[in-house]
């Protein structure tokens, strides 16, 4: 059941009939006595309540944060970051971030996924949001992993459909660059780099298997230095 942090202030002073309201909202099948008494103890929220005691749960092999009042498990997963490689002609679309970390310097349109997308979805809503731009995806190019920051980098090969672009607010400038213009001591991230140079040595490929970390390669960088592989 969820964590009742949001009801505890206002519900444990109201009658049984906003009880009843609250369980049936929450659909979770609590009685009546257990969910008064649960509101009740967590008027000191978060002092006494909340996902604040780190413990192994029943049936886990995992420390988690659990709430002791109402057994709520918070599971701190990995986030999920979805981008495209986009071309127009030879030439790929780079955007210069207008935002830390690493600002100023040159990156692919990437983002963390939404809530109710698809990662497909999500690459082509990075690329609107952030340079303006449509892009057709034509394959997944790779999946990167970033385990010090407990990321994952799922990265598409595309084109721009009207060869346009434009930054976004989270962009100071766009640039499209030939293969011998790409800013490679500007670039922010070696995960963009990685995808760069993968995206080079597809060439013209259509069919491939995605791509994955270089060898020993762990995704760390010094912030406000250029990216390396």
């Amino acid at each position: 059941a969820p964590c009742l942090v949001s009801f505890s202030q206002t519900f444990s002073r109201q009658s049984s009939a906003c009880h009843r309201h609250l369980a049936q909202a929450l659909g979770t099948g609590w009685t009546l006595p257990s969910l008064a008494t649960i509101l009740r103890t967590m008027t000191n929220y978060p002092e006494t309540g909340g996902p604040i005691a780190r413990r192994v749960p029943d049936g886990d092999n995992m420390e988690r944060l659990v709430c002791n009042t109402c057994g709520y498990i918070e599971y701190d997963n990995p986030k999920i970051v979805v981008g495209v490689v986009a071309t127009a002609g030879d030439k790929v679309l780079l955007c210069r971030r207008a935002i830390e970390p690493q600002i100023g310097f040159w990156t692919l349109p990437a983002g963390f996924m939404e809530q109710g997308e698809t990662a497909e979805d999500g690459a082509r809503r990075e690329a609107r949001e952030e340079a303006c731009a449509d892009v057709q995806l034509n394959g997944m190019l790779a999946v990167y992993s970033i385990p010090r920051i407990s990321m994952v980098q799922i990265i598409y090969r595309g084109i721009l459909v009207d060869g346009k672009a434009a930054a976004g607010h989270e962009t100071e400038e766009v640039g499209l660059f030939a293969p011998e213009d790409i800013p490679w001591d500007e670039l922010a991230f070696p995960s963009v780099v990685w995808a760069l140079r993968h995206h080079q040595e597809l060439g013209a490929a259509t069919s491939f298997a995605p791509f994955t970390n270089p060898e020993g390669a762990m995704g760390g960088y010094r912030a406000g230095a250029p990216a390396s592989d």
